[in-house]
């Protein structure tokens, strides 16, 4: 043997090759590897099925999160349209004086005003629509309200309401429209001499 052959010995006289010596040894190295590659096959397998359960997990929740929102708020576009009614109907049982009253036309006419705003109001309530109707001297809330304009001097502390021009709405707990209200305007700041500090 040659001095290169030599090295590829191991001291008891074996070669130091990575071959198995015996075709028993060849299945077993072959079975491990299939065995491994196989362990790796299904970690990625069991790793896509858990990924995919969790997906269709989410998509279940949300498919039912949308389904409840559709079932709860598919009305609002129409109760939108309909606060305006309810607006009017306010309107004229406060347009009307005390001396109408004594006519009995007038009277029925205003009751029965009177009753179709209870029966809108009441079939807004089933349907989970509230009136906002802040007072004065609420604090003003952006989420609820919309100032329309600001009012100096009113001896409120600023951003109070001082008053209501038309009430909200809300259905559940969605915004259909803000109160609009007239805020109280900070007081002026007191006219202070500035000193010049400039050198």
């Amino acid at each position: 043997m040659t001095q290169d052959s030599n090295d590829d010995l191991t001291p008891d006289g074996n070669s130091t090759d990575s071959e198995p010596r015996t075709p028993a040894e060849a299945a077993a190295a072959e079975l491990a590897t299939l065995l491994a590659k196989a362990e790796s096959e299904l970690a990625e397998t069991k790793d896509k099925l858990l990924r995919a359960l969790a997906e269709t997990e989410n998509q279940r929740r949300r498919a039912q999160r949308e389904r409840e929102d559709a079932g709860k708020y598919a009305a609002s576009s129409f109760a939108k349209e309909l606060l305006d009614v309810g607006d009017n109907l306010r309107r004229a049982l406060a347009s009307v004086d005390a001396d109408s009253l004594r006519d009995p036309h007038a009277k029925s006419l205003l009751e029965g005003v009177a009753a179709t705003e209870r029966a809108l109001l009441a079939a807004f309530e089933r349907h989970g629509i509230t009136r906002i109707e802040p007072q004065s001297g609420d604090r003003f809330d952006a989420n609820l309200h919309e100032a329309m304009f600001e009012v100096p001097n009113t001896g409120q502390p600023a951003g109070s309401i001082v008053q209501v021009m038309q009430p909200g709405y809300r259905m559940h707990d969605r915004l259909l429209r803000p109160a609009m209200v007239g805020v109280a305007k900070a007081a002026p700041a007191a006219d202070v001499p500035r000193v010049d500090q400039t050198v």
